[in-house]
């Protein structure tokens, strides 16, 4: 950006004096002493090419164009009309004191100009002093318009400025209202996971725990270990929704976090406990993936487990294959005849695979094969996101 002004104060500058000294070279060559001509003719080279300084000079070259004009009119022979020396370079210098001063800096500036003005025409000769009102008139063009050209310039930049900085204020008090509404959002589904989900799973474990426990040594085999099953199942679920409460509040625990490949051994010991034979198969070089990623494929797994455990005969095998920009996780699970999948069911833990593998530029397969006597989904997940 102040690579962008230097150069169009450059240009401004450049324009000005090829303007001014063509114009009173062209006016004045053969009527002036070569002397005072050649004076003159640098000197509007000098105070025009002033124009590219930085804006804190304005007020010095204000007084330069201003001095010079009156030198113009010193230096060569009067009796004749008013010479023009400098006059784009007297009203840029008017802009910019207009525009680039403050206080009493621009005032000054002003006050330079137009008595530069003023005394240019009335050493001149040409005009009587009775005839005021042209020479005020002539200083109002030359100096007082361009001034207030600069001085609305810099007001309506400071004005559009302000009304920006006030949008981006308004812009970020909206982001801080949604983000305060979204945190409302979580408190309140906190609440209702804590006082509704929560104590039900509670509930369930405990009254398992308590018909474990008051089984004679008889009865214990095969519903023992039902029993023992569910209780272990309750205490994960507890523990993933102790996790989600405390995400919920924006609260976790230091020592809390998700679950994610590292357990997988755990979760395979819950589904066998609750009568799933699960086969899990690693092919590949085995990679430690991004927390993220980790997560969400730990979660696919158990989705997968959770449908073999609902809708299969007892039987799945799950294969991990790692490639080079990919993760792939795949389940073949046989379908018992009395768990048949309704065509038209909603199949949401399916879309919630598929919403996981889209998180990653990944995709999801499912459906029935080898005629329809298993169920096998197949997940890829990006390992580089793209």
């Amino acid at each position: 950006m102040s690579g962008s002004l230097t150069r169009q104060s450059v240009m401004v500058a450049g324009f000005c004096l090829l303007a001014d000294t063509l114009t009173f070279y062209g006016a004045g060559a053969r009527e002036h002493p070569a002397v005072s001509f050649w004076c003159l003719l640098t000197g509007i080279a000098l105070a025009d090419a002033a124009l590219a300084t930085p804006a804190r000079l304005s007020g010095a070259v204000a007084f330069a164009h201003a001095a010079l004009a009156v030198a113009g009119v010193l230096l060569l022979p009067g009796g004749g009309p008013l010479p023009d020396t400098n006059d784009a370079g007297m009203l840029i210098a008017a802009y910019r004191a207009g525009a680039w001063l403050n206080g009493r800096s621009a005032v000054l500036a002003l006050l330079y100009l137009v008595a530069g003005s003023i005394g240019a025409r009335t050493l001149c000769g040409t005009t009587d002093l009775t005839e005021w009102r042209s020479i005020l008139l002539s200083a109002v063009k030359e100096a007082l318009l361009a001034w207030l050209v600069g001085r609305y310039t810099t007001a309506r930049g400071a004005h559009i400025a302000e009304l920006e900085q006030r949008a981006a204020r308004e812009r970020e008090h909206a982001r801080h209202e949604l983000a305060y509404a979204i945190a409302e959002d979580r408190s309140a589904i906190a609440r209702d996971l804590h006082d509704v989900i929560a104590h039900h799973v509670s509930a369930i474990g405990v009254h398992a725990g308590a018909a474990r426990l008051g089984l004679s040594a008889k009865e214990a085999s095969p519903v023992s270990t039902a029993l023992a099953a569910v209780e272990t199942s309750s205490r994960a679920a507890l523990l993933d929704l102790r996790r989600l409460l405390d995400f919920l509040h924006d609260s976790p625990v230091d020592d809390a976090r998700q679950p994610g490949l590292g357990d997988l051994d755990e979760l395979i010991h819950v589904v066998s406990a609750a009568g799933l034979k699960a086969n899990v198969g690693i092919k590949g070089t085995r990679q430690e993936l991004e927390g993220s990623l980790d997560i969400a494929v730990y979660r696919v797994v158990q989705e997968m487990l959770t449908n073999a455990l609902r809708h299969g005969d007892g039987h799945v095998d799950i294969v991990l294959r790692y490639g080079t920009s990919c993760v792939t996780v795949t389940a073949v699970n046989p379908i018992a005849a009395s768990k048949r999948l309704v065509e038209d069911s909603p199949h949401r833990g399916l879309e919630g695979i598929s919403s996981r593998a889209g998180m990653f530029n990944g995709f999801a397969s499912y459906g029935p094969v080898n005629g329809g006597a298993d169920w096998k989904t197949s997940v890829t997940f990006s390992l580089d996101g793209t």
